[in-house]
């Protein structure tokens, strides 16, 4: 196979996994070039590191979901240090339900959870193994270029690490660090071990559109949950009015309640593709309504945040109808 042909997954994932994780939420618009190059091997490395190594070892998706978590904790207490940075460039996103004794507000570690494992990680990953068709659970990179890749990854992310803390003069604290360690390890050990394939379970898996609809739901019901508004966000989607206690308990429901159907779904009979797109694709298109209403954390005119949200979208509609044609095919 040319080469061009073997990685073309690979760089497609490379670049989805960035475009997915900020620019299609909303976060950014895609006229910030210099962001758009900033954010690529930010996630665009992780992404396909993490999915690099699970097929290499014969893993599934619950090791690719514990390495997901891995990726985000790894990223918001050690790279970005939102986890601990009351003030983190001017957004106070810590002080909805900030627990002194842990030194990071809950609700935001809830957010950052579901936020990294789901959409930063596992959503670009499956769309883009749709695309690849046979070639889904095969690796994409040699031997040599997975190194390639996870000796960049550790570069950038000291790197940036340390930038981080030099531009924002401020480090968290050892105690903190080493929490955060525990919090990186823990999935990854996790996922180490997760190499068997569950046993199959009775009953029959419902149809994609059901798992499309569900998605969605669940999805609008993650994004609406975390109530704080620093940024000045629309009313309506600055979250829920629940108090942050009761946010982080939602939050824990609603990972539960996820976790067990789409288990018990997925080791049933008629499980397929189709199901793992219909997964993704109301994950993916949560994040592309969840654009329009939520404000640019880089700054941008109110006609550049449109045009943005409005190619994004259109892009993941588009991008979701090639996989769907890719199953169907």
């Amino acid at each position: 196979m040319p080469l061009l042909a073997r990685v073309a997954p690979a760089i497609g994932l490379f670049f989805l996994a960035p475009l997915t994780a900020e620019f299609l939420m909303g976060n950014m618009a895609i006229t910030n070039v210099g962001v758009l190059v900033g954010t690529v091997p930010l996630y665009g490395t992780g992404a396909l590191l993490i999915r690099e190594a699970v097929r290499r070892t014969g893993r599934g998706w619950p090791a690719m979901l514990a390495f997901g978590l891995a990726y985000g904790m790894f990223e918001e207490a050690f790279l970005t240090q939102t986890l601990w940075n009351q003030a983190w460039y001017g957004v106070r996103i810590l002080d909805y339900g900030y627990v002194p004794a842990l030194g990071t507000g809950v609700p935001w570690l809830m957010l950052m959870v579901g936020v990294h494992t789901i959409w930063s990680i596992s959503v670009p990953i499956a769309v883009m193994e749709t695309l690849a068709g046979p070639r889904r659970t095969e690796p994409w990179l040699k031997k040599r270029g997975f190194w390639a890749v996870a000796v960049f990854f550790a570069i950038y992310f000291g790197l940036g690490a340390f930038v981080t803390g030099a531009l924002g003069g401020w480090f968290a604290t050892p105690i903190q660090y080493a929490g955060a360690g525990v919090l990186v390890v823990a999935p990854i050990v996790l996922g180490l071990r997760l190499r068997r394939a569950a046993p199959s379970v009775a009953g029959r898996a419902p149809s994609p559109w059901v798992v499309f609809v569900f998605a969605l739901v669940a999805g609008a019901l993650f994004v609406l949950l975390y109530a704080c508004d620093p940024t000045g966000l629309s009313p309506w989607l600055a979250g829920l009015p629940v108090p942050a206690w009761l946010s982080v308990l939602l939050y824990l429901a609603l990972f539960a309640g996820v976790g067990v159907l789409v288990r018990r779904w997925s080791h049933g009979s008629g499980w397929s593709d189709a199901h793992r797109l219909a997964l993704a694709a109301g994950a993916m298109l949560t994040y592309a309504w969840h654009s329009f209403p939520w404000k640019v954390i880089v700054p941008a005119s109110p006609a550049a945040d449109l045009t943005s949200n409005v190619i994004m979208t259109v892009a993941a509609v588009v991008l979701l109808v090639f996989a769907a044609r890719r199953v169907a095919a």
